[in-house]
């Protein structure tokens, strides 16, 4: 009969470090991996600033339509001018402004939809051809 012996393991005399992962909960040094910060963060500030130059942008260009169909059309140009200035924004600039243009432009696309639906659904022909 063969009596197993347990595995007595690593020599005694040789000292492997032990390497763990830190959980995380107690920190434990510099971290090994990079952080990245963006160079412009998306601030409430920066939405409002955004959507108020937005809101008065839209407001100058339909102050320039007589009626409906010139409201809208000025609308419509104020809308892709201010969109094309939130790209170049979202690439370049500030990204908190630029997601401000874009959601007050496109309640201001809404409402002049909106004025010309009620206009549409009044007079019976599409006012904008």
């Amino acid at each position: 009969m063969t009596i197993a012996r347990p595995d007595p393991g690593p020599d005694p005399g040789f000292a492997r470090p032990v390497f763990r992962t830190p959980s995380g909960l107690f920190p434990a040094g510099p971290s090994t991996r990079p952080t990245y910060r963006e160079p412009h963060p998306v601030t409430g500030g920066g939405v409002a600033a955004g959507g108020g130059a937005a809101a008065g942008w839209l407001l100058l260009f339909g102050l320039l339509g007589t009626d409906v169909v010139s409201y809208a059309w000025w609308t419509v140009v104020a809308g892709l001018l201010a969109w094309s200035t939130a790209l170049v924004l979202v690439r370049y600039g500030d990204r908190g402004v630029a997601t401000g243009v874009a959601i007050v432009t496109a309640g201001g696309w809404s409402i002049a939809a909106a004025v010309v639906a009620v206009r549409w659904a009044t007079a019976g022909d599409w006012p904008l051809w």
